[in-house]
């Protein structure tokens, strides 16, 4: 192609077309005059003018993309432009592929990651190092609920960290919003001997639990009872009976219905929330059991006070485990992971578990001081112990009016104090949220099993502590030169 013909193809064709319709009509109108010719020479000149002043203020990148698009548009050929076009279709193709395939690596690190943690979890191997990073909170920090009028005996935080549940020796339940603190639901105790028509307990709750789910609250009192609630409403569903004395463990087997019972009859029952129906009975401790646990094996751990023995119960084969250790009652219990275990005593230590070992992995005596005159010091005991699941981190309550977190050493063998958080009374109750963003403490004025020792300056109230952690070190975060 000439360069004429590029000249030709930049005309204004719309200017061209205007300038021949203004030609014809003067023909056809006739107009020769002088006057008409110069007023379009006028035109023309103000034209050409502006077109000029247009060139001249073009800048050079537009000019070359003109260009560009010229050559692009009378130099191309069609099979070029196709080519050119599955190269930029390809390079696309080949860009997707490779963000897909990041991503795709990403995805199968998260998810090889999270199949590793829950086979560590099921084994009963997964200990998350948080204590570490843990640091003590103000007290400005810790809420205070009120609302009880007797002496806080047990609690239990909803899985999804929204709600807790507690209840006190005054036979009341009290449903917590987690984050105003208020109540939303009251299931107010009842007198002695109104059992018949009062729809509650009668008696002194001494222990709950909720299903994983967050479907079923069930509680359990001195008068042998133990009562099923909807838990989102608080609605009275079942009664159950069946224990010869008070009830004073209850645990739901994680991801199931199947609800674990333990009593001062020295026996733990198994029975199916859903059917409404009672399971099995097993036998074996030799005194009091005041506590029980579970996680998601078919398997429940107990603490049998005065026999000082912890034993592991296998339901499905009906036989247990028989653990020694403590040199006092053990009144505490709480499952760590699938395979390790905390115990608190009337003795004033804390023992770590295996289930695999006939005998504590640790213990420290003490734990909580001492009290009394010198050379009649007296432990004060443990009355409730807490573990963050899956970590290395637990918690213990005495009547010290002190909530003390410990550090589990690797592999679970060694406890080392954190820190201490002030509460005013016995901590009779202790529970860490799913996320272990905070600890919630039940506290009273009296021990939940008894009145023998009773502190007049303490606060029936459940504590929310939160769980304080470090920031990184931007020196130790910093990458080295």
């Amino acid at each position: 192609m000439s360069a004429p013909f590029f000249i030709k193809k930049k005309e204004n064709p719309k200017l061209a077309k205007k300038g021949n319709t203004a030609v014809l009509k003067r023909k056809v109108d006739g107009d020769s005059g002088g006057k008409s010719k110069l007023r379009a020479k006028k035109a023309i000149s103000r034209h050409n003018e502006e077109i000029s002043s247009d060139s001249e203020t073009e800048s050079p990148v537009v000019s070359r993309k003109r260009q560009s698009k010229e050559e692009t548009d009378y130099d191309e050929t069609p099979q070029e432009k196709k080519l050119r076009l599955a190269k930029l279709y390809l390079e696309q193709l080949k860009e997707e592929e490779d963000d897909k395939a990041e991503d795709d690596s990403f995805e199968t690190d998260l998810i090889a990651g999270r199949l590793q943690e829950e086979v560590l979890e099921q084994k009963g191997k997964l200990q998350r190092l948080i204590a570490k990073d843990l640091m003590p909170p103000d007290a400005s920090e810790i809420r205070v609920l009120r609302g009880h009028k007797l002496p806080i005996t047990c609690l239990v935080i909803s899985s999804d960290d929204k709600y807790i549940y507690s209840a006190a020796k005054d036979c009341s339940i009290i449903k917590w919003d987690v984050e105003s603190g208020k109540k939303l639901h009251t299931i107010p105790g009842g007198r002695k001997g109104t059992e018949d028509r009062h729809v509650g307990h009668t008696t002194h709750i001494l222990c709950m639990a909720i299903s994983s789910d967050g479907k079923y609250l069930a509680t359990g009192d001195v008068n042998k009872l133990i009562m099923i609630w909807e838990a989102e409403t608080c609605k009275h569903l079942y009664k159950f009976t069946g224990h010869k004395g008070p009830v004073s463990g209850l645990s739901f087997r994680r991801g199931t219905h199947d609800l674990y019972s333990a009593s001062h009859d020295r026996s733990v029952k198994v029975w199916n929330v859903d059917e409404n129906a009672y399971v099995e009975t097993l036998f074996g401790h030799q005194d009091a059991i005041t506590g029980l646990d579970s996680l998601s094996r078919e398997l429940c751990v107990t603490a049998g006070g005065r026999d000082r023995s912890v034993r592991v119960w296998k339901i499905a084969e009906e036989s247990q485990l028989v653990f020694h250790g403590h040199e006092g009652s053990i009144d505490c219990i709480q499952l760590i992971n699938e395979e390790h275990m905390i115990t608190g005593a009337d003795d004033g230590s804390v023992s770590l578990w295996s289930v695999n070992k006939k005998r504590p992995l640790s213990t420290v005596k003490k734990a909580h001081g001492c009290h009394g005159d010198a050379g009649l010091e007296q432990p004060h005991w443990v009355a409730s112990v807490a573990a963050l699941q899956n970590s290395d981190t637990v918690a213990s309550g005495s009547h010290n009016s002190h909530v003390r977190l410990w550090k589990c050493g690797q592999n679970y063998r060694g406890l080392e104090p954190l820190f201490s958080v002030p509460v005013t009374g016995f901590v009779n109750s202790l529970k860490f949220s799913s996320s272990g963003q905070f600890l919630v403490a039940g506290v009273g004025q009296e021990h939940r099993l008894g009145r023998w020792w009773r502190l007049k300056e303490a606060k029936n109230a459940i504590y929310i502590i939160p769980l304080k952690r470090k920031l990184p070190n931007p020196e130790e975060a910093r990458i080295p030169e």
